[in-house]
């Protein structure tokens, strides 16, 4: 079942994003507090200006003689000291407040990312991973600011309009109700283009999410690309994806022109209220000159804290956006793991089994493996091979629980594998895929993968049982080698070398072989085989074999069907059975050594 891959737009409420917001500034309460009190403070100069001009307005309209130059100084060296208050506390948001946001947002990328370690197979096979680099980075750009912006301007915002209406209510109270009888009109207007404009920002990030999996699956692919000389074939779907980027921009910033513009015209309500209503309560003698003065200062600052607002908006909504999307992937199941109480896996020596295992994805009912019975005894080398889709990799998944069984139970060493930690499992276990990862990096650091922090003299001897040291040291930087993205640098053969030799160093009692020589020619197979055979002694293994050849010598092989195991027995056993092993082997050795027999 995709969840990611498609446009999901329907948004959450926002009081349920702000409520799981919520929690990440706890670490960060006391600066929150602190950058809270610095925008008192900056508002509170804001609000005394009026009322000095108010005053000096009134003093000289009354009595000329009451404005003297000691108070005007004394009015202007009060005000001075405000404003260098108001530097201190401006500095202060500007820079821890926004520390405090960059903070939240790299709490969340970790808490992301960690997360995004712990989900199963599943999800990733459902998943683009373009998709995910986007809700990792450029979703949570926004969070910085709207981590320190939000909390302060709303506060901002509430002070100055709950001030502004106290003191406008105390210059004149129905003036004061007939303009802010205006305020609710205009937040219902500019609430229906802020839905509008949220929806529209989640399908601008989603499809971003889909440029970016689309970029990757072509660079990635690249040779693939010049092979077939696509160029312009994969020009074409980047267009029509960038095309649908800005098709969606397009709509976001019509949505963004009617919220702005909705403002301006309930600005200009606003004022020309003031105006004709003041000029007319001032007619009447119901308001002074002096007062009339204050009360546009105050609407000024008021309709400024407003526009604070309506700015503020277009951030709030990406911020919302941000989280959203962040949540969606916190909300994803984690599908393995530990039970409550679960030991660690110690001593092992290798007994592996399967009583009555079943297996079916999450997403189908259609079972993919069905009542398996198999005891795998330490230090046995098993084989599978069978047709392709008959379950042979999802039984090797089984073991170290990339997947759970559905139903029935896996044992080592008489132990439920749901038992035991998944680290210790999966410590004790080693994999050596057909398809070789290494990590961007040097050869170095892709064999000390197997035990970080091994020491040289281990990695050499790693390198050394794997066939790989006489290569490396040939290369100009030797361990040193940088392998390239994705380990291009290297040959097939080079690159299978080394992830055994990962695999040596890791020293794991069990070994899964999954098609480990599948992608070789036959020179490299040959030396891959035999570093294969050095680390598979001693050591319980199973090869999911693709070249039949590999596997003569194995002590026991299982054919899989869809049926389960169809057939199992050593290779002449099963020779001299001439069931479907000894028509696989005919047609393997008919048609030569390159043909597969199953996935």
């Amino acid at each position: 079942m995709k969840k990611q891959n498609r446009d999901t737009i329907n948004t959450k409420k926002t009081s349920y994003l702000i409520k799981r917001f919520i929690p990440y500034f706890g670490k960060y309460k006391f600066v929150l507090l602190l950058d809270l009190l610095c925008a008192t403070l900056t508002t509170l100069c804001d609000l005394i200006l009026p009322l000095i001009v108010r005053f000096l307005t009134d003093r000289g309209m009354n009595d000329p003689a009451n404005l003297t130059v000691r108070l005007i100084l004394s009015v202007g060296a009060l005000y001075l000291v405000l404003r260098a208050i108001d530097m201190a506390a401006n500095y202060y948001m500007a820079n821890v407040g926004h520390v405090m946001g960059a903070r939240i947002e790299t709490d969340m990328r970790k808490d992301l990312f960690r997360h995004l370690q712990e989900l199963s197979y599943s999800y990733y096979s459902n998943t683009k991973v373009g998709q995910l680099m986007s809700r990792i980075t450029s979703d949570l750009f926004d969070i910085t600011e709207f981590s320190h912006h939000g909390p302060e301007e709303l506060y901002i915002a509430t002070v100055k309009i709950v001030a502004s209406f106290a003191i406008l209510c105390s210059v004149n109270v129905w003036l004061t109700l007939i303009v802010f009888a205006i305020i609710p009109v205009m937040i219902f207007c500019s609430m229906r283009f802020n839905i509008k404009m949220r929806t529209a920002f989640k399908k601008s990030r989603n499809q971003l999410g889909e440029i970016n999996a689309m970029v990757e699956d072509s660079l990635l692919g690249v040779r693939v690309v010049k092979s077939f000389a696509n160029e312009d074939r994969e020009e074409e779907k980047f267009d029509e994806g960038n095309s649908g980027f800005l098709n969606i921009k397009k709509e976001t910033y019509r949505y963004m022109a009617a919220f702005q513009s909705t403002t301006r015209i309930f600005d200009g309500v606003m004022y020309i209220t003031v105006v004709v209503a003041g000029a007319l309560f001032m007619m009447r003698g119901s308001i002074t000159p002096a007062d009339f003065m204050a009360y546009l200062l105050y609407v000024v600052m008021l309709l400024t804290a407003i526009r604070r607002i309506v700015e503020f908006a277009e951030q709030f909504q990406r911020g919302m956006t941000g989280i959203e999307r962040f949540i969606e992937v916190m909300d994803e199941p984690i599908e393995i793991t530990d039970k409550e109480g679960a030991v660690e896996l110690e001593n092992v020596v290798g007994d592996i089994l399967f009583e009555n295992a079943s297996f079916h994805y999450s997403d189908s009912e259609e079972e993919v493996l069905r009542d398996i019975n198999l005891h795998i005894r330490p230090g046995e080398n098993i084989a599978l091979v069978g047709p392709s889709g008959s379950g042979k990799t999802t039984l090797c998944n089984l073991i170290p629980r990339f997947y759970d069984v559905t139903g029935g139970s896996i044992k080592i060493d008489g132990t439920d594998i749901r038992d035991v930690t998944t680290h210790s499992l999966r410590s004790r276990i080693g994999v050596v895929q057909q398809d070789v990862y290494l990590f961007a990096g040097s050869i170095y650091d892709n064999i000390e993968y197997g035990k970080p922090g091994a020491s040289k003299a281990e990695i050499v001897e790693a390198a050394k049982l794997a066939g790989a040291h006489d290569f490396i040291i040939r290369l100009a930087d030797g361990y040193n080698t940088f392998v390239g993205e994705r380990g291009v640098k290297l040959s097939g053969g080079q690159k299978q070398r080394i992830s055994i030799a990962r695999v040596f160093l890791k020293n794991p009692p069990i070994l899964i072989l999954d098609e480990a020589t599948s992608a070789l020619d036959n020179e490299s197979e040959k030396i891959v085989q035999d570093s294969l055979t050095k680390l598979a002694k001693g050591r319980t293994t199973l090869t999911i074999a693709h070249r039949l050849s590999t596997i003569r010598n194995a002590e026991i092989i299982l054919v899989l069907t869809d049926r389960g195991i169809e057939e199992q027995g050593d290779h002449e056993t099963l020779m001299a059975k001439g069931g479907l092993y000894a028509r696989l082997y005919s047609l393997y050795t008919d048609a030569g050594s390159g043909i597969a027999v199953g996935d």
